[in-house]
Formats: structure tokens, sequence, C-alpha cells
């Protein structure tokens, strides 16, 4: 009786979770897939090929797109983990009390608000009358008011703000749980700063490292609202191509294939990094 209360148990708590994946992720990409194969000779005739695949390598622009911003994504992640990292050392291993709860909820705070607030916070401040702009003004070092949007550095910008979260936090677990005789016996055994970080620190950090930049870099490159902001209409970024397609053109096959392609790009990616640090994705997910 105990027993299959539960399994009964189980099963329900289960469920949700299950019909998530399978109803908002497994079939709707399992559909995306069976789409991007077909053809559409007329506005009621369908059939089979790999024309909208075709498309993509015999039209520079998709493909060029597509490298772009899976290099601009790479650049970003590892942007972020530059910039993430010294902050999760100092919350996890410096910060102490009261303080440490605070830092993170510092660094928790901004994402209250939605990516679209965020990017809008952003464009207040890098605008042609915006905050940095007047702040120049006022220092002598331009002439006049500096439009800093609408341009790929103004893109990594919002990019690395909106996924700094994401990196922040697996490094402060990971970080949190090294033993400080560690790093003191680094030094004690005539190691520098650079040769501890490397040695001890990096390798005992690197699943949350390997974490964090998964996650980063997947949002990232499915970033649409950022890079369309920050960028302006010029921005070349790959999600645009497959928004166009599906909402603009009503091409819902090429706009699938587009998604497909992503999907690939960002499966290939993860499986790359894992496989470069030596890392199991049961590890790096806890």
């Amino acid at each position: 009786m105990r027993s299959s209360a539960s399994r009964l148990s189980l099963w329900l708590l289960l469920t949700p979770f299950v019909l998530w994946i399978v109803l908002l992720v497994l079939l709707p990409h399992l559909q995306m897939l069976r789409v991007s194969f077909q053809v559409r000779e007329s506005w009621d005739t369908l059939t089979w090929g790999l024309q909208q695949y075709q498309n993509f390598f015999t039209e520079s622009y998709y493909w060029r797109t597509f490298v772009r911003t899976g290099v601009m994504s790479l650049f970003t992640t590892f942007l972020t983990l530059i910039i993430a990292f010294p902050i999760a050392w100092y919350i996890a291993r410096l910060a102490r009390g009261r303080s440490k709860g605070l830092l993170f909820m510092a660094c928790l705070i901004p994402f209250w608000a939605s990516e679209l607030v965020r990017t809008y916070g952003w464009m207040i401040l890098l605008r042609e009358s915006g905050l940095f702009s007047s702040w120049l003004q006022a220092l002598g070092w331009v002439d006049g008011p500096v439009e800093m949007l609408y341009n790929d550095v103004a893109v990594i910008i919002g990019l690395v703000y909106n996924g700094l979260l994401f990196m922040v936090v697996p490094l402060v677990t990971t970080l949190d749980g090294m033993d400080e005789n560690l790093v003191e016996a680094g030094y004690d055994l005539g190691g520098g700063h650079g040769t501890v970080l490397r040695e001890i620190v990096v390798p005992w950090a690197m699943p949350g490292i390997v974490s964090g930049c998964i996650v980063v870099f997947m949002l990232t490159l499915g970033s649409y609202l950022t890079p369309v902001l920050m960028g302006g209409k010029d921005s070349a970024w790959f999600t645009q191509q497959i928004f166009t397609q599906f909402i603009t053109r009503f091409n819902w096959e090429q706009g699938a294939a587009l998604g497909v392609l992503l999907l690939v790009l960002s499966s290939v990616m993860v499986w790359l990094g894992l496989k470069v640090t030596g890392q199991s994705l049961r590890k790096v997910m806890g």
C-alpha cells in the first residue's frame, strides 16, 4: 500500500514536468522540423524536399548572419565570464555575513524587471541625449552629442548585462564549496596568484564555468530584443531573420529551417564545450 502511494506521489510530481517538456518543448520542435522539410509550390500545395536548407547555403546573407551570430555569441559568453568571475569570487570567498547576501541581491535586483525594461534602460544611457554622452560633453572630451547605440558594441553591452546573473550564480555556487586550505597550500608551495588561479581555482570552478557558459551562450544565441533594439534594423542577428520569415513574409517553411539550424548550432557548441573541458552534462547541471 505504501509503495503504491509512493509511486502515485512520484507520478503526480513528475506529471507537470513531463507535460511541460512534451507539450512545450518536444512537440513544437518536432513540428518545426517537419515544417522545415516542406516546400510550398502554391498556396494550397505542399511537397517534401530540402529547398529551405538549400536556400540557407545559397543565400550568402543567411549563412553570413548565422556565422556572425555564433561568433558574437561566443565572444559575449567569454566577456561575461571574464566580468562575472571576479564578482563571483568576491561574493563566495571574500564577502562575509550579511554583505554576501546583499551583494548577491544586488546582482539579482535588475532581473526583477523584464529584458525589455533592462534593454530600454541601456538605450536611455547610450543614446545621444543620454547620461554617458552628457558626461563626455561635460568633461570636454567631445564637442557634441555622441550616439553610442546601433552598433555591435552596444549590442554586446546589452547581451553581457542580460547574461551576467546566469554566469554569476553557478560560479558562486561552485566557488563557495571550495576548501580554503587548497588555496593556502598553493601559496605555501611557492605558487603565485596566476599559478594558484590556473592550477587550483579554475579546475575547481570548471563545472560552474561550463554551466554558466552554456546558459549564457544559449540565451545570447537566441536573443531577439537586445540585438534589434540596441543594434537597430541593420543588427544582422540570426533570430531577426527567423522573425522576418515567420511574421513578415509568412514563410513558415523557411523560418522553421532557420530555427532548426540555430538549434543545431546551439547543440553542437554545447557538445564541443563539454568535450573540450572534459565535463559531463550531468556534472555540469548538478
